[in-house]
């Protein structure tokens, strides 16, 4: 008997020590977040110039869409102004985020982390209770359905049931079919997410990126008003403003500017690697890109 008494208060003990182990991995995210730009900062801050679409696994279908964009759509098509933008976009925005926790009042454990983003007051419920993604059928939402699981210390969302949105803000779309998995990462005050995005509509392959976070109890989100207001001459005819194929002029501004090669500005998976370098055409002093003056 005594050592039956035994046996069972080993085994409550290792089940005590094996559940302090898992619930001591689990991260707490709660708080106040101010978003880092050391990468990406010109596309995610001031915004990513006309017909720059480098660093994304594009097919021809969203080269298309990104050709004809006319970025005065958001300034005249009401349903553009206040538009906000998809999860896995305003990860990468300008705003500040703020993670609160949710727990289960009977077992303490946490069912839910809630994010809301200062941008359009986003937000978004990342479920940690094991439930299952919807049918494919069920509507979508900008902020799409999340479910997370622990790897670990680190934290693995997987999102679904995203509207069409855009991966960067110059008309490269995003389509309703695609998701997205986020990892989580804390170090001290930074935290890391990196973001795997598949489009079966618009990439040939997924999109991997990064972003940096530091934590800011100072900081508060307000309540976000969007005023619904044309900011351009009425658009009587409710026309969404657009350059036809082969129409838009400022096609090639970029690459003239910064003296890159055609090939290499308008994407793709292909430009994506270093084998590229060997195809990628012709750079600075090419006659494509100089002047009389600078090519004699």
């Amino acid at each position: 008997m005594k050592n039956l008494t035994l046996n069972k208060s080993l085994l409550i003990l290792s089940i005590t020590l094996l559940s302090s182990i898992s619930i001591a991995q689990e991260v707490d995210f709660s708080g106040e977040w101010r978003p880092l730009f050391h990468e990406d900062a010109p596309e995610r801050g001031p915004g990513p110039h006309f017909g720059d679409f480098t660093a994304l696994p594009i097919n021809d279908e969203a080269r298309m869409r990104g050709e004809s964009y006319q970025p005065d759509r958001i300034s005249v098509v009401t349903e553009y102004i206040c538009r906000p933008h998809g999860a896995d976009y305003s990860m990468r925005g300008l705003s500040y985020m703020r993670v609160q926790r949710e727990t289960d009042p009977r077992s303490q454990q946490v069912v839910a982390f809630k994010t809301r983003m200062g941008w359009n007051n986003m937000e978004r419920t990342i479920w940690l209770d094991g439930r299952a993604h919807p049918p494919a059928g069920t509507a979508h939402t900008f902020q799409g359905f999340s479910t997370g699981v622990w790897n670990g210390n680190i934290l693995t969302i997987t999102t679904t049931h995203l509207k069409e949105s855009y991966h960067r803000r110059n008309g490269i779309p995003s389509s309703s079919e695609r998701t997205f998995t986020e990892h989580w990462m804390l170090h001290d005050n930074y935290l890391t997410v990196v973001t795997v995005i598949d489009d079966p509509v618009f990439f040939t392959e997924p999109l991997v990126r990064t972003q940096d976070w530091v934590y800011d109890p100072s900081f508060r989100i307000d309540f976000f008003n969007c005023d619904y207001s044309e900011e351009l001459p009425i658009n009587p005819d409710n026309l969404v403003p657009n350059y036809l194929p082969g129409e838009n002029p400022y096609l090639t501004e970029f690459a003239e500017n910064y003296r890159l090669p055609m090939k290499g500005v308008s994407g793709g998976a292909e430009t994506m690697y270093p084998e590229f370098r060997k195809n990628m055409g012709p750079l600075i002093g090419d006659a494509q890109f100089c002047s009389t003056e600078e090519c004699d």
